[in-house]
């Protein structure tokens, strides 16, 4: 199995989640999107699978100091470009899974019972 990780490394629930990693001896990659980038091929499947409103951290600081106008009548390809032009605001970790298993499941965000469940 291929686990990548996609967050931001100063973000404190990635830090527990690749302590999580580290402390099962799980090999993973690390693409950090905020030195990175994120392609509009990621954001749109991560929509697509869980919901741009899930996607979307609009709990963080950096969603919270854009002007009222980009935070008003969201709608998905609106929430991708911001998301884009501002990678903090998309919800961290994202962990893809892939493997010989068809549909490797993605998790969103991070708990150890989730994590357990997918590496089982």
């Amino acid at each position: 199995m291929t686990v990548a990780m996609f967050g931001i490394k100063n973000c404190d629930t990635v830090k527990k989640a690749r302590t999580w990693l580290e402390g099962r001896g799980i090999a993973y990659t690390f693409h950090d999107y905020k030195s990175q980038g994120i392609t509009r091929a990621h954001l749109a499947a991560w929509c697509q699978e869980f919901g741009w409103e899930k996607v979307l951290n609009r709990a963080g600081t950096t969603f919270k100091k854009l002007p009222e106008a980009d935070r008003e009548n969201l709608t998905e390809a609106k929430a991708i470009a911001l998301m884009l032009a501002n990678p903090s605001m998309i919800k961290r970790p994202m962990l893809e899974l892939s493997g010989p298993q068809p549909g490797a499941p993605r998790l969103l965000g991070f708990t150890p019972q989730a994590y357990e469940a997918a590496f089982k």
